[in-house]
């Protein structure tokens, strides 16, 4: 057969017909073709425009894959009308306006189909035409991988789309193509897209990934199916539904995700089976507004990379969670707004950072017989309108198990709180709640902690080893008639975690008729025995204020704060002693600005400053909370506020610290969420002005401007202390004390040479202040455990003096 021919085996038993004939253009040779003929085309290269009506067979010679290449200079290189079979081609089209490949007509075979093209489509299949595309490729840099359009369906099996200037399959107008074990990689749009009303996509054992935008897009009314398949690294989300989109994924994985795994908005319905969701930047699933719905069964949702809840529920959206897994994320599941609701059913949800179930903005959480474990809160129901059940769940290692806040009024039924650091159920703020047959066992504080007054019921509920009791009731200072909590039939073991439990005292039915004071709580002394306010005063402090002072004196340098914190703490020490002898004293803001460089002791002073206050009786706890804006700024609308409340919710009785508070009101603010962190910490500090102590600290310059563009919290603030840097000789001091701590000693002329080496250290932005000093201890004791080990015995003077060679390298 000549190069450039095409051989056509004529299947016809006509005698006027001969049985094979050999031509030099592939169209002239599909033109004396008739149904069932085998054209086998020669290698080379064909300039045609080819169009197969007839039910032939078109394919390459045997054994040379790829040798037969279709390439015209324009238009569509390869139109297929009929039932035809095309096999072992090489397909190359220019045509940004056309398909490489156009299949219009017919159930045609493609097999082993290579197209490299430059097209608007890779291959196209429209109208009623339902082709088997088995083992193709498509290299189509420039437009669409695939393309079924107007209707058009078929199946493709083990394809691979292996680039895409836009989506890697796109199915829209009504069409339905089933894809099988294929693969859809470095597509510059969406990997699988379907849009429009009874548009369809079905995919089995299909993987998507190395994606420039979304790796599933479902919008418009369309639906699509997919089982077994992996959608993972894309530049967008994971998996998009838009606008009436229906999807159903079942056994399929996503992960290494870096926006949400899945987002769902407009009335969008997903529905996901054995399916795990892992490896996701932002939201492992976000559902959005009134109708849209998600139905979760035996699911995975885990290993989070980013800062944001793995299930978010807002705007009137819908979740439900069968039989499912949520671990190892910073909170589990978020739902707000009006209308928003989420259903967990025999589901866990554990190693939470923070919060495992938010219920805020008036949504609503029912949990049936879930599993809650190692996480900061188990459930917290924040606010007004906000509530739901939580029936049959049990919520062990938490530091709170549930907390309800600001009118949230959730019904707690059948649940157990076990080993909660701080309590098993918290309500403040004029939460409510009913508790109904709940237990709390092992408590390291208060099994039941209910204060401000809150309109609680607790029915049936039982506390065991719990350290600081288990009821604690506080009143607010102006709390109204008529409100507080209502107890009946409620046990402990009265142990307070000292022994095994004692026998049950039941609990009188009480009501706020009395402020402050309750009948008989189990665990407490009643009001003739003792004034129940002696069981809310806090723990005595471990030190004196004395002590801490003396700390604080011992820290090298800082001599103006010493001073301006010893005037302070004398102004409160002095204020107390005035009050307690029937004086009026002067109001003193506690709450500080602190400006320096970094390393100055800035977090050192403030955790002695909250420690100070606690042995005054300022502060309950006296304990430092540390935060900055990542802690406090969320990417949601709402999310900031939550996240500030929690921040401050953790320093109630202590202080919370706000390093580089400036980063909340950044310069270029735009629709920064900072603001909203800034309001809401100026509302709390006012709401709970004796509760916490809050410390901003930052640069100099940029606290300075952080406090002049915004006066409400410069108003709050009663002084600034301001932290120098550290000169070369307080450096060295510190250098000292590190050695004298870790039992070390300076040889001769180390001193000399350690103040030089601080004195020509550059001092600029970067520069470490004390955290350089500790630096250069703990890099000069390596230099001499290096220098050291090569000693076969070495002395107690070669195990302690540090010389001046073991000096860094001044950079």
């Amino acid at each position: 057969m000549a190069q450039g021919t095409v051989q056509v085996t004529h299947t016809g038993t006509s005698r006027w017909r001969r049985r094979t004939g050999e031509y030099a253009s592939l169209a002239a040779a599909l033109e004396a073709a008739a149904d069932g003929d085998v054209l086998t085309v020669a290698p080379g290269t064909y300039r045609e425009n080819l169009v197969v009506q007839r039910s032939v067979t078109l394919r390459g010679p045997e054994g040379s894959p790829g040798s037969v290449r279709i390439a015209p200079v324009d238009g569509v290189p390869l139109t297929v009308r009929a039932s035809a079979v095309v096999q072992d081609l090489h397909v190359e089209g220019q045509d940004a306006a056309a398909p490489a490949l156009l299949v219009e007509e017919g159930t045609p075979e493609l097999l082993d189909v290579r197209i490299i093209t430059r097209s608007a489509a890779g291959i196209e299949v429209r109208g009623g035409a339902r082709p088997t595309v088995r083992r193709c490729t498509v290299d189509n840099p420039a437009g669409i991988g695939i393309a079924v359009l107007d209707g058009g369906g078929g199946v493709f099996e083990e394809c691979e789309v292996v680039s895409a200037g836009q989506s890697g399959v796109a199915v829209r107008g009504g069409a339905h193509p089933r894809l099988e074990r294929c693969r859809i990689h470095h597509a510059s749009g969406a990997g699988l897209s379907a849009t429009g009303e009874n548009s369809a996509l079905e995919a089995v054992g299909c993987e998507v990934y190395e994606v420039r935008g979304s790796g599933v897009q479902v919008t418009g009314r369309a639906t699509a199916h997919l089982t077994d398949c992996d959608v993972h690294r894309t530049t967008g989300d994971g998996v998009t539904l838009d606008t009436d989109a229906v999807l159903t994924l079942s056994d399929c994985r996503i992960h290494d995700i870096p926006e949400n795994a899945v987002d769902l908005r407009s009335r969008s319905v997903l529905t996901l089976t054995r399916t795990t969701v892992r490896q996701f930047g932002r939201n492992g699933l976000s559902v959005w507004d009134p109708g849209t719905r998600v139905d979760a069964n035996q699911c995975e949702i885990f290993d989070s990379t980013g800062d944001y809840p793995a299930v978010w529920v807002s705007d009137g959206a819908t979740v439900v969670l069968d039989s499912c897994r949520v671990h190892d994320v910073p909170d589990a599941l978020f739902v707000l707004d009006r209308g928003s609701r989420a259903d967990v059913v025999d589901s866990d949800l554990s190693q939470v950072r923070n919060t495992a179930v938010s219920v805020s903005d008036g949504a609503t959480a029912q949990l049936d017989d879930c599993r809650i474990r190692d996480a900061a809160t188990g459930a917290w129901f924040r606010d007004h309108g906000s509530g739901g059940t939580l029936n049959s769940c049990t919520i062990d290692g938490t530091q709170t198990g549930v907390i309800v806040t600001k009118g949230a009024d959730p019904t707690i039924e059948r649940c157990t709180v076990d080993s909660p650091a701080e309590a098993g159920f918290y309500v403040s703020a004029g939460g409510r709640g009913s508790f109904l047959n709940c237990r709390v066992t092992g408590s390291g504080g208060y099994g039941f902690h209910v204060i401000d007054g809150s309109r609680t019921t607790l029915r049936k509920c039982r506390t065991e080893r719990c350290a600081r009791g288990g009821y604690e009731f506080a009143e607010a200072g102006d709390a109204a008639p008529g409100t507080g909590p209502v107890v009946e039939d409620c046990t402990s073991d009265e142990s307070a975690g000292l022994g095994s439990p004692a026998a049950p005292e039941p609990a009188v039915q009480t009501t706020g008729q009395s402020p402050g004071l309750l009948g008989a709580i189990p665990g407490q002394r009643t009001t003739e025995q003792e004034p129940l306010l002696a069981a809310a005063q806090p723990e005595p402090p471990t030190r004196t204020s004395k002590a801490v002072m003396g700390e604080l004196d011992a820290l090298v340098g800082l001599d103006s704060v010493k001073r301006e914190v010893r005037a302070l703490t004398d102004m409160i020490e002095v204020g107390r002693r005035r009050q307690q002898a029937g004086l009026k004293a002067a109001s003193v803001k506690r709450h500080l600005v602190f400006t320096g460089s970094p390393g100055t002791g800035k977090t050192t002073v403030a955790r002695l400053y909250g420690e100070i206050l606690a042995s005054l009786g300022v502060l309950e706890k006296g304990h430092l909370v540390e935060v900055s804006r990542v802690d406090l700024v969320g990417e949601h609308i709402g999310s900031t506020a939550i996240r500030t409340q929690e921040a401050f919710d953790r320093a109630r009785g202590g202080v919370l610290f706000i390093d580089e508070a400036y980063a909340l009101s950044p310069e270029d603010s735009g629709r920064d969420f900072g603001r909203e962190a800034i309001d809401t910490l100026v509302k709390l500090m006012e709401d709970h002005r004796d509760a916490v102590v809050v410390i901003v600290a930052g640069y100099t310059a940029e606290m300075e401007r952080f406090l002049s563009v915004n006066p409400g919290v410069a108003s709050r603030f009663s002084r600034t202390i301001t932290f120098s840097d550290y000169d070369p000789q307080e450096l060295l001091r510190i250098v000292e004390q590190q050695a004298d701590e870790h039992e070390y000693r300076l040889a001769p002329g180390t001193a000399e040479a350690l103040l030089k080496y601080f004195t020509a250290i550059p001092k600029g932005p970067a520069f470490g202040n004390g955290r350089t000093a500790r630096q250069t201890f703990e890099a000069m004791v390596e230099r001499h455990a290096s220098r050291v080990a090569h000693f076969d015995e070495p002395s107690t003077d070669d195990l302690t003096l540090l010389f001046a060679e073991d000096l860094p390298e001044s950079s």
